[in-house]
């Protein structure tokens, strides 16, 4: 069974639900504190053994290329002004592994810009990772997937139990479970009605596939949305072979919504220790505001039911 050496991490799409911020930027570049978005999905790829990486871009996401590659200008600056921790900082980014990019000329949906980088990764195991979720555990969810891979050589989906108002917004399967943490999958489909949804456990932005999945996406026609749709993908290669769902351990955050990107910025400046104190004495305010409201409401509750009481 060959390794899983090689990662894909799909960032070509509009950012739509981050306009008009993303008209400019990219959405894999918004910031957690002090790093952008991207940069754990990179991490995490690396902690889980990975050593080639492919990012597929597009239009407007030159700033990725740029984050990622050496700065003399900057480095010379940051020298000469003596600031040698941050220098450090800004080399370890551009120091971090090989990645590669590759441009989807058009927005035509996740399996279309997976399929992008069928010749890079020929005929071997690859995990994919989007850069909407950032997950954190002492084990990298890419390990944990890369685990189930090791000991099924199937691929394996991640996913968790989602809100059922939440479930239309996410590829649902039906599967048998194997383990208490492993399922295999029997179906999956795109972004379902509640009504139609086969349960409420949705994949989100982890995979190792095996390299039969391109072919698949080739069969693939345009679903949800008009785009070449991974789900769909994934439900042609369940007609040639196994592939499992695992719920993994960690805790994840969705950056691609609004807030769910706001919560992973206040956790995260909460273990900055150069942002942890501010933050935590405004949202003790917060909580002290929260109360006096509260309170307030209240009296002026019990005013109005005294003041009814009088007629």
């Amino acid at each position: 069974m060959r390794e899983v050496r090689k990662a894909v991490i799909p960032a070509a799409g509009l950012g739509t639900r981050f306009l008009p911020a993303t008209k400019a930027m990219p959405k894999e570049m918004l910031p957690l504190i002090d790093r952008p978005v991207i940069q754990y999905v990179v991490e995490e790829a690396i902690d889980s053994g990975i050593d080639d990486l492919i990012i597929i871009t597009g239009r407007g996401k030159r700033a990725i290329e740029d984050y990622f590659d050496d700065s003399p200008e900057l480095e010379m600056h940051l020298r000469n002004h003596g600031k040698h921790e941050t220098l450090k900082t800004v080399r370890d980014v551009s120091s971090l592994v090989d990645i590669h990019y590759i441009r989807q000329k058009e927005p035509r949906g996740l399996g279309d810009a997976i399929l992008r980088a069928e010749k890079h990764i020929g005929d071997e195991p690859f995990a994919v990772l989007l850069g909407d979720d950032i997950i954190r555990n002492h084990i990298p969810c890419t390990t944990q997937l890369i685990g189930i891979y090791e000991q099924t050589g199937r691929s394996v989906v991640a996913v968790e139990a989602v809100p059922s108002e939440k479930v239309s917004s996410y590829g649902i399967i039906r599967g048998t479970p194997v383990s208490p943490s492993l399922y295999r999958i029997d179906d999956i489909v795109e972004k379902p009605r509640i009504e139609d949804a086969p349960s409420n456990i949705g994949a989100i932005g982890r995979y190792v596939f095996t390299p039969g999945i391109f072919e698949c996406l080739r069969r693939t026609s345009p679903g949800v949305g008009g785009e070449i749709q991974l789900t769909d993908g994934i439900r042609i290669f369940l007609t040639s072979q196994e592939i499992y769902a695992h719920a993994f351990q960690g805790q994840r955050y969705d950056t691609g919504d609004k807030a769910g990107y706001i919560k992973v910025i206040i956790d995260f400046a909460l273990e900055n220790p150069e942002t942890c104190g501010d933050v935590a004495e405004h949202l003790s305010s917060l909580e002290g505001l929260k109360q006096e409201v509260l309170r307030a409401e209240r009296s002026i509750s019990r005013r109005t039911v005294e003041s009814f009481q009088k007629y």
